[in-house]
Parts: C-alpha cells; sequence; structure tokens
C-alpha cells in the first residue's frame, strides 16, 4: 500500500508543484489583506465628528456620480473613522471599483479600480493562477483535488513503521546534511502542516464543486439537498413607493445591531430585487452574520426560509457559512490566521523541497562493484598462463 502511495504522491506532485505552490503562496500572502490594506490606504479612514451620517441615498449618490452614472451594487459601513465602502461590479463587460465615501460631508475621498488593487492581483493568482478564468477555474479546482490526494498520501508515507522511526519522525535534524535536512523539511513540516492545510483543501473544494457543496450539506443536514440561492422579491405592486426607504431601512438595521462591527447593504438590481442588509458581530469572522430582507418601497422586512438570521440557521446552513472562514483560518480568531498563513508557506514549500527529494534519488549513483567474480578470475589466469 505505501508503494501504492509513494507512486502516487511522487507523479501527482510532480504534475501539480507549480499549481500548488502558486495557491500556496498567494493564499498565505492574502492572509493579511485587511491589515495590509488598512496600514497602505490612508483613504479608508476620516475624522469622526458629533453628527449624524449623510443619508444613504445621498452616499450612494455621490459616488454615483463619481462613477459617471454607474449603478452601485453594494454599501459597506464599518465601525466610526470608516468611510463607507460603495461598490460598483459588472460582469460583462467587467468592472470592479470601490468609492470611498466620507460620511459626514457625503464628499468622495478614493475611486479605486479594483483590477489595479495589489491583493486583487493575489487572488486572480490563488483563484484562477493569473489565466483566463473558465481555464484557470478548472486547473485551480483539479490542482486542489490533487493536491487533497497529495496530503492523505503524504500523511501515509510519513507514519513510522516503528518505535525507533516515531523517535524521529517528529523533529527536524537541524545538523544534518544538506540532504537529510531537506528530506526532513518535507516531511516534518509537512506533516505538521497538513493537518491545518486539509481544511483549507477540503473547503476550497466546496468552491470548485458543485457536487463538493451538496454533499458538504447532504452530510451535516441528514441527507438534504443545499438549497439554491434565494430569491426575495420587493412588492412592485404596492399603491405607494418611496423612493427613499433604503434610508429608513438602514436607520432602523443600524439600531437593531447598534454594536455590529459593520453593515453592508445590496441594493435593488431592478424594480423587483429587495435591500438585502448583513450586520457582522465582529470583524474576526464572517460566518455569524445576521442577513435580513427589506422591500425596497414601504421598507417592510421580507422573511427569508435560508441564509437569514445566524440563530435561526441548521447546522449545515452554519458548515456552510463557515466555510470561508474555516479557509483562511479566521474560524479560530488571530491565532488560526497565524496558523494557517504559516501552514500555507509549509505547504507552498513542499513542491520544492519534494522535487529535491526526487532528483537526489534519480541522480544517486549505483556503487562500483571492484569485485570480479570467480569464474572471470580464474578464465582471466588462464589465458595469462597460456
Amino acid at each position: 500500500m505505501k508503494k501504492i502511495f509513494g507512486w502516487l504522491h511522487l507523479w501527482l506532485g510532480l504534475v501539480s508543484g507549480i499549481v500548488v505552490f502558486i495557491i500556496s503562496i498567494t493564499g498565505a500572502i492574502y492572509a493579511w489583506q485587511p491589515e495590509i490594506s488598512e496600514f497602505t490606504q490612508p483613504y479608508r479612514f476620516v475624522t469622526v465628528e458629533n453628527k449624524p451620517y449623510k443619508p444613504v441615498t445621498d452616499i450612494r449618490a455621490a459616488a454615483e456620480q463619481a462613477m459617471n452614472g454607474k449603478k452601485a451594487f453594494r454599501i459597506l459601513y464599518e465601525e466610526a473613522g470608516k468611510a463607507p465602502v460603495v461598490q460598483f461590479y459588472q460582469k460583462e463587460p467587467y468592472y470592479y471599483f470601490n468609492v470611498y465615501v466620507n460620511p459626514y460631508t457625503g464628499k468622495v475621498q478614493k475611486v479605486l479600480d479594483r483590477k489595479d488593487e495589489f491583493f486583487s492581483f493575489i487572488i486572480e493568482g490563488h483563484m484562477y493562477l493569473w489565466l483566463p478564468k473558465d481555464l484557470g477555474h478548472v486547473v485551480v479546482s483539479y490542482g486542489t483535488l490533487i493536491f487533497l490526494v497529495m496530503l492523505v498520501t503524504g500523511i501515509v508515507l510519513w507514519w513510522p513503521r516503528n518505535k525507533a522511526r516515531r523517535k524521529t519522525s517528529y523533529r527536524i535534524k537541524w545538523d544534518a546534511s544538506p540532504k537529510r535536512l531537506n528530506y526532513d523539511l518535507h516531511n516534518v513540516l509537512g506533516f505538521y502542516a497538513s493537518w491545518i492545510v486539509l481544511f483549507a483543501a477540503l473547503t476550497g473544494l466546496v468552491w470548485s464543486f458543485q457536487w463538493v457543496a451538496q454533499a458538504e450539506f447532504w452530510v451535516f443536514s441528514g441527507g438534504k439537498t443545499r438549497p439554491a440561492a434565494i430569491v426575495v422579491k420587493s412588492d412592485r405592486n404596492t399603491p405607494i413607493k418611496d423612493s427613499t426607504a433604503i434610508n429608513r431601512v438602514f436607520t432602523e438595521f443600524m439600531k437593531m445591531y447598534p454594536d455590529a462591527a459593520a453593515h453592508t447593504l445590496s441594493l435593488p438590481a431592478n424594480d423587483s430585487a429587495a435591500i438585502h442588509a448583513r450586520a457582522y458581530p465582529n470583524r474576526q469572522w464572517f460566518h455569524d452574520a445576521d442577513h435580513r430582507y427589506f422591500d425596497q418601497y414601504t421598507g417592510k422586512e421580507i422573511p427569508a426560509s435560508y441564509l437569514g438570521k445566524y440563530a435561526d440557521a441548521s447546522l449545515a446552513e452554519k458548515v456552510v457559512r463557515m466555510n470561508y472562514d474555516i479557509h483562511v483560518g479566521g474560524i479560530a480568531g488571530l491565532p488560526g490566521r497565524i496558523a494557517m498563513f504559516f501552514a500555507a508557506l509549509i505547504s507552498a514549500s513542499l513542491p520544492v523541497t519534494g522535487f529535491m527529494v526526487w532528483w537526489g534519488r534519480k541522480k544517486k549513483k549505483k556503487p562500483v562493484n571492484n569485485k570480479v567474480p570467480v569464474a572471470k578470475r580464474m578464465t582471466a589466469q588462464v589465458k595469462a598462463d597460456a
């Protein structure tokens, strides 16, 4: 069995090495996106003033004017001292902009083209290897699947056969030869990182393959089918239509969640869509947000059977919501993100150290046998005597 696993581990590693390296190194870099972005982007901040925010309609209008009439699709409000972010996104033709607006004055502080942002470049590499998206998605999806097999086979190959091997399997022999040191870096660090990266790979597969997403929900729901994307609609036939209802919605929503770390409003895309509001309890997690839906004309709340309040979610829905937080390690807070960061760095090193192990064995010279068989020596002696 170990021979079979060894063969799979070797050749799958050689095939997928560059994919694993790029996914891992970009994942490690992206782990610190929130902190690095705040440190390098001063336009995210505003001076706190002792007066109320401008209405949502004013914030949106200022941003849309700065975008030459393009329609905003979402507004993100964070804690006091942060500028609301009005987002503009379109799939075809593609564009993605963040517009930062001072909530007290309504003045636009920055129009950021996301395609020019450093972390957009990093996430494109992580998700698509900087290839065309359709092709990149397939390569990354199957690369992640192969990597999962490599993690499992790697753990099996690492597993010590006896107590003597067990003593040396958990630590690196730093004073060993370069060849042995490289072997330990691959085996020992790979073993420790595997138990963390395994969760990143599994959650990545949930986004890569529909059958994995369905299987996840099926397991945690006791055999139920994962619901499709919910569609919550406003009443287009209401006799009184108020175009400023979103201002009331936001005011009431802020009162519902005064201590939330962030609030978002997804703006209606058409005349039948609803206002989708989210409240995030803290900045470490995304999964425990409450989702609420409101009629865009009346501001009346519309109940939702799926993806609503976190307290009302089933176990399967909660697991689905946790995918991102597990993927980045945020489910365990800052220590989890740090652990995932180092695990991703080790994961990026595995194709390199693994290749060096293979190359060293491939180039290993066979020992020269200087002993001449007895029969050949006797024949040579007879010829010499003759």
